[in-house]
């Protein structure tokens, strides 16, 4: 890594990157092992870093589990920037109705830097489900199947630069994450319009994902569908990614035609 040219600028990278995890733990919250191991850190760092946020209220400590959990201020500091970055709102039923016509789990997640955070779930009427996603979940771009599909549409040198500072996805998902299998998909995502992935993250529980783009025409959320392979034959798979993108589509309108951003 890079030595930061700002003063401090380590330590508020470090404390930002804890922040992200303890979020990602949901409502189970974090330890304090696992948080070191996750940010590759120290334990005395960690718990160091985790008691200034603490103090102000950033995470907070459950006493009994001595899990980490996010804070208060937190949520307050959330509620105001939703009022400009949150698309909960707008998407809510459109993720609904994405479930109750498909039948299975319906996402919406947004892209943060070289990730995106799942921000909200539906689940769908089919009683056999995946649950590889929900809400907080993290993963890199161009490994599920929302990421996969933003990456899709991001202009060739922003892949080419996301590829570069990459080059460990092969090493953390699977050779199927290396360069030339992602590219392929990536191609194959762009050409046909919805990304697919066919159980690349856990056996036997595929994905499918569209981009939805900002009003400038960048891919900055997705919709996503889970569930079991059985559910994802090929007479079944383009009648889904139909109904994906015009959910897609809909939502991208949506956003762009709001008023104020």
């Amino acid at each position: 890594m890079d030595t930061p040219s700002v003063p401090g600028a380590q330590a508020v990278a470090r404390a930002a990157r804890l922040l992200r995890l303890v979020t990602a733990a949901a409502g189970d919250g974090a330890n304090l092992q696992d948080l070191a191991r996750s940010a590759e850190l120290s334990r005395s760092t960690v718990h160091r870093l985790l008691s200034a946020l603490r103090a102000e209220g950033l995470v907070d400590r459950d006493e009994q589990t001595a899990r980490w959990m996010p804070g208060p201020e937190l949520f307050l500091m959330g509620s105001v920037a939703a009022a400009r970055y949150d698309v909960t709102a707008l998407a809510r039923d459109i993720v609904r109705s994405l479930a109750v016509k498909t039948e299975e789990s319906a996402f919406l997640s947004v892209r943060r830097a070289d990730e995106t955070v799942c921000l909200l779930r539906e689940e769908g009427s089919f009683p056999i489900r995946s649950f590889v996603l929900s809400e907080g979940v993290r993963f890199p771009l161009g490994v599920a199947s929302a990421g996969l599909a933003i990456l899709s549409f991001l202009p060739d040198h922003d892949v080419d630069a996301y590829l570069d500072r990459h080059p460990e996805l092969s090493e953390n998902w699977g050779r199927s994450h290396g360069l030339t299998p992602l590219r392929t998909r990536l191609a194959e995502t762009k050409e046909r319009g919805y990304a697919v992935n066919p159980g690349l993250i856990v056996e036997g529980s595929w994905g499918m994902g569209a981009a939805v783009f900002d009003r400038s025409g960048r891919p900055e959320w997705a919709l996503s569908l889970t569930g079991v392979e059985f559910r994802f034959g090929p007479d079944r798979l383009a009648h889904l990614g139909r109904t994906l993108m015009a959910h897609a589509h809909q939502l991208s309108s949506r956003i762009a035609s709001r008023t104020g951003h």
